[in-house]
C-alpha cells in the first residue's frame, strides 16, 4: 500500500467512524484513534459486503455501500464503548 493509500484510509476511517458515533445516542468513551480504527475496519467490511450483495458499483455515489459502512461503524463503536465501560466499571476498589 502506498503512502497516499494509507492517508486516504485514515481520512475515510475517521469520517466513517465519526458518522458511526453520530448515529449512536449519548457519549461513547472511546478516543480518536479507536474511532479511526473502527471506521477503517467498517469501511473495508462495508465495501466487501456491498460488493458481495452487488451494490458497490453504481453510477455516482454508492449510497447503499455508505449506509453499510456507517451502520457497521456504529455497531463497532457501540461494541468498543461497551467493552471499555465494562472493563472500567467491574474492577473492585482496593
Amino acid at each position: 500500500m502506498t503512502a497516499t493509500g494509507i492517508i486516504t484510509a485514515i481520512i475515510i476511517g475517521a469520517i466513517i467512524g465519526a458518522l458511526g458515533r453520530l448515529v449512536l445516542p449519548g457519549k461513547q468513551p472511546i478516543g480518536l484513534l479507536l474511532t479511526i480504527g473502527v471506521g477503517i475496519v467498517a469501511a473495508l467490511v462495508g465495501t466487501a459486503l456491498a460488493q458481495a450483495v452487488g451494490v458497490a458499483d453504481t453510477k455516482g455515489i454508492d449510497w447503499i455501500e455508505l449506509i453499510f459502512q456507517i451502520g457497521l461503524a456504529a455497531i463497532g463503536v457501540a461494541l468498543v464503548a461497551g467493552f471499555r465501560r465494562r472493563g472500567t466499571g467491574t474492577r473492585p476498589h482496593q
